[in-house]
């Protein structure tokens, strides 16, 4: 069933709802810490960005998050068979929740937001938290590249398994 007018309103509407209270967030911030030292240090920097890519993965897809999603999304198997996805559900309001939750560029955008937020609210606290989840979004990162490698690995075994099997054949060999 195809949304109607009425939820193709309500849908922008929370698009916009949720992009002013995020410019609204940046501006007070801006406001009560302008005396700050606001320059985030390039190590801070990388954190951060490994702390939102993981964290916005958990949001977007990690089973621990799945209570906190179901109102606004359901998870599914994947069309590929590979795993499960995480779709948006409902309408309105609650779908373009729906889709910041299942996005993880998305949420992480909201969470690099507030992390940045706490670097100039609570330094310290903040940059173990960073260190802490940096490193798991590091150790990520290296999963997947290590799973890249394997399965690069994997398929060129077996096309040269084939080709070896093909050129023996040819030869009369069993």
């Amino acid at each position: 069933m195809s949304p109607g007018k009425s939820d193709i309103t309500q849908e922008r509407i929370g698009y916009a709802v949720a992009t002013g209270i995020f410019l609204s967030l940046f501006a007070v911030f801006n406001l009560v810490t302008r005396r700050k030292d606001k320059e985030v240090r390039p190590l801070d920097l990388a954190l951060l960005g490994l702390s939102s890519f993981r964290l916005g993965r958990m949001v977007a897809y990690d089973k621990v998050m799945e209570p906190y999603r179901s109102p606004f999304t359901q998870t599914v198997p994947d069309p590929t068979g590979a795993g499960d996805t995480v779709i948006p559900t409902g309408s309105g309001w609650r779908r373009a929740i729906a889709e910041l939750i299942a996005c993880p560029i998305c949420a992480g955008t909201w969470i690099a937001a507030g992390l940045v937020y706490g670097l100039q609210i609570a330094p310290r606290p903040t940059r173990v938290l960073l260190t802490i989840i940096g490193a798991i979004g590091l150790g990520e990162v290296l999963n997947a590249l290590t799973e890249m490698l394997e399965w690069d690995g994997q398929a060129s075994r077996e096309q040269a398994g084939s080709a070896a099997m093909s050129k023996a054949q040819s030869k009369g060999q069993p």
